[in-house]
Formats: structure tokens, sequence, C-alpha cells
């Protein structure tokens, strides 16, 4: 192995385990690989590749959505939209478990954040579930791994970063490929539920809702993905300027139409949104200085070269980066782990044949299962939090979830077209 790249690779899972902050860690054996290279001005070369990697018109997509969906988890959007589902699924047995996992995908894909989904709508299911019968760490996990969805169906503010990192892949045509894997992870999560959750569980007495009622409540809720993909896809403005348009119509339900967001709570809102953009920023800038240390020293084209030296059939390849992906899914979160294996799978799976858009999705699908798991899982401790509940307790009925998602990822991978169909039938893709 190279000097440079033991270093590279020695250096950050060091300070990984010395539980150095990832955006740190990634910024330092930058820094560390530069000198032992003999870049004599190491910190200047790092610096100017964090400046320079996050002065691109479409990140400023991310600060707008992440204050949209700010927006949206404290402005009643959930609520309506839990009341809807509720009202088309809560009378079949298991009907609270299809309201959670259905409700968690449509805020999920309204605020393009899993967190908002698991910490707003599983603050209100997971209670409600309880109420009926459901255990709580079934509850928590229903709502956990369902709130990963909005991840994957548009808009995502992980697909405006792969994009970022891919070069030359459409946000528009990626925001389209993850619609129909997004919906087959959420009925892979339903099918699951439908078998654990115990027999005697009937949602049947629950007081059901007039479905026109509540879908026209629901509607104002609904029609901004409509607003938001609508303008993108139609040419009337680029993903950034359409988060923009994301933020004002959030704000103009949230405070003047439902009026559950008092005006004074606006600048603790902006706080929250500017803390996390920092965050996302911070892990980006990193990473981009990381990936021009690694491209510098080859390290892309050599493990393209030691996976392929491995076999030279085109599935076990696949199957062996889904399971890195996996891994890495486990023990890092999900933007850093965009920024930094991005540039060294997405040759490898050019070279297998496959679409940009389809290895994005997949990509994407399957490190949203590292959101539910150990170590790392921003949604599994949020939704542990919200539902007063610990981790060994969910393991169990956690884990036939997680197979269900690893099932649909699976099919993802082995399917293109479930990607590729509906950007191409819109002319989105060659």
């Amino acid at each position: 192995m190279d000097p440079q790249v033991a270093i590279l690779l020695v250096s950050f899972f060091a300070l990984l385990v010395f539980g150095t902050p990832i955006a740190v860690a990634i910024g330092v054996c930058a820094v560390l690989t530069l000198i032992s290279m003999g870049d004599g001005p190491a910190f200047y070369t790092v610096a100017q590749r964090m400046s320079t990697g996050i002065a691109s018109f479409p990140l400023l997509a991310i600060p707008l959505f992440v204050l949209a969906g700010f927006l949206m988890g404290e402005g009643g959007m959930a609520r309506r939209l839990v009341g809807l589902a509720s009202a088309i699924v809560g009378r079949r047995r298991a009907g609270l478990a299809y309201v959670s996992t259905i409700t968690c995908m449509l805020f999920g894909a309204i605020s393009g954040s899993a967190a908002a989904a698991v910490s707003s709508v599983g603050g209100m299911m997971i209670p409600e579930m309880a109420r009926k019968g459901y255990s709580r760490p079934l509850s928590v996990a229903i709502a956990t791994t369902a709130a990963t969805t909005g991840l994957i169906i548009p808009p995502s503010n992980i697909m405006i970063v792969y994009a970022l990192v891919a070069g030359g892949v459409s946000v528009a045509a990626i925001f389209m490929a993850g619609v129909l894997p997004g919906i087959l992870v959420g009925l892979a999560i339903m099918i699951a539920c439908r078998f654990i959750c115990p027999e005697e569980l009937d949602d049947d007495s629950c007081a059901q809702p007039s479905i026109l009622k509540t879908a026209l409540d629901a509607l104002p809720s609904l029609l901004l993905i409509i607003i938001v993909l609508g303008a993108i896809l139609g040419g009337v403005c680029s993903p950034t300027e359409a988060a923009a348009v994301a933020v004002l119509y959030a704000f103009l339900l949230s405070v003047l139409v439902y009026r559950e967001i008092p005006l004074q709570n606006l600048p603790r809102i902006c706080l929250q949104t500017g803390i996390t953009t920092s965050v996302i920023f911070f892990l980006i800038a990193a990473s981009q200085a990381m990936s021009w240390v690694m491209t510098a020293e080859n390290l892309p084209q050599t493990v393209s070269a030691a996976l392929l030296g491995l076999s030279e059939n085109r599935w076990v390849i696949l199957i062996i980066i889904n399971l890195i992906l996996l891994v890495v899914g486990a023990f890092m979160d999900m933007t850093p782990a965009v920024l930094i294996f991005t540039p060294i799978f997405l040759p490898i799976a050019v070279q297998l044949g496959m679409h940009p858009v389809h290895f994005g999705v997949m990509m994407i699908a399957n490190l949203c299962i590292g959101l539910c798991t150990p170590p790392v899982g921003t949604c599994l401790f949020i939704g542990c939090g919200v539902g007063k509940t610990s981790i060994s307790q969910i393991v169990r009925p956690l884990t036939p979830l997680i197979l269900a998602m690893i099932a649909a990822v699976a099919v993802i991978a082995a399917v293109p077209d479930l990607s590729l169909w509906l950007p191409r039938a819109m002319g989105l893709l060659e």
C-alpha cells in the first residue's frame, strides 16, 4: 500500500476511535496526508479546497430545505398527514402501523428530513400506538425505519449532495429516480409490519374521519411536493430557487394559515437552521478536501482495481459494494459517507454498466439503513428518545424491518428501471 494512502486511512480511523468529530477527523487526515506528500502549504491547500468545495449554487438549496423542514415540523403538517393516512388505512389490521409508515413517508418527503419525520410523526404516533396495545419498542422501530424513506423520495438534501459530488448528474433526474424506490422501501416496511404486528391488534375500534375531509385538510401540505417538483421539472426554477419557494410556502402555511407557529418562534427556528446547516456544510467542505487528496493519490483507481480483481462477475462486485456501504452506513453519517465513497465506488459502478443516477439511488437507499442501526443511527436514537425506550429493547422488533429494507435495496440494485424509468419518461435522461 502507498505510504500516503496508509497515513490517510490510519489517521482517519484512529481519530474516529478517539471520538474526534467526523468533520474534524476528515480535515486533519487530509492535512497529514498532504504533509507526508511533501506539500509545503498543506493547511493552505486544505483550506482552499474546503472553501471552493462549498462554493456551489446548488448547495444553497440545502439550508433553504432545512428551514422549510423546521417550519413544517412545527407547523402542524404532521398531524394533518396522520389524519389522512388514518382515514385511508386505519381500519385494517396493523392499521396504526400502516398509518405511521405512510405518514413518515409523506412527511419525510415534504420536509426532506428523516430526523424531523421521526420526531414529529413519532411524537404523535408512538403514544397512540402504545395506547392501542402496540409495544413501545415496536412503535419506535416502525417510525424509525419509515422515516428514512423521506431521504429517497424527493425533494432530498442528500440527493443534492450526491449530484454535486458525482458531477454531471441532474438534480431533477435523481429526484425523480427516487420516487419509485422510496415507495418500494415503504411498502417493504408495511409488508413486514403485517407479519410482526400481533394478531390480536385490530384497529377497527379507531374513530375514522372522512377521507374527503382529511384529504382536504392535508391538501395544502401535500401541495408543497407538487409545487417544488413541478417548478423544477417544468423548468420554472432551479432546485435552489424551488427550495426558496418551499420556505415561503411553508412559512405562509404554518404561520398565517394554520397559525401554529407564533412569530416570536421564528428567530429560534432560524437559529436551529443555522446550526444544522453549519454542521452539514462543514462536513461537505472537509469531505471535498479529502476527496481531492484521495484523487491525487489515485485511491479510487486503486480500490477499483482491487475490487475488479476479486471477480469478473458484475453481481459479485455489486454485492461487495453494497455490503461495504451497509457497514459504512452503520459507522458514518450519511453526508460524509456519500461525499467520501461516491468518488471511490461510482467509477467502478459505471465500469460495471450502471447509470450514475441508478447508483446514486442505490447508495442512498443503502445508507438509509445505517440511520436505523447503532452505533451512529441518528433516527434510531431520536426514535428511542421520543418513544422513551432503549436500544436493547428495540433490537428485536427492528430486525425484521431492517431485513425488509435490505430486501428493498437488493431489488433497487437489481432492477435499474425501477430508478431510471420515471426520469427517462420525463425526458430527464437520455
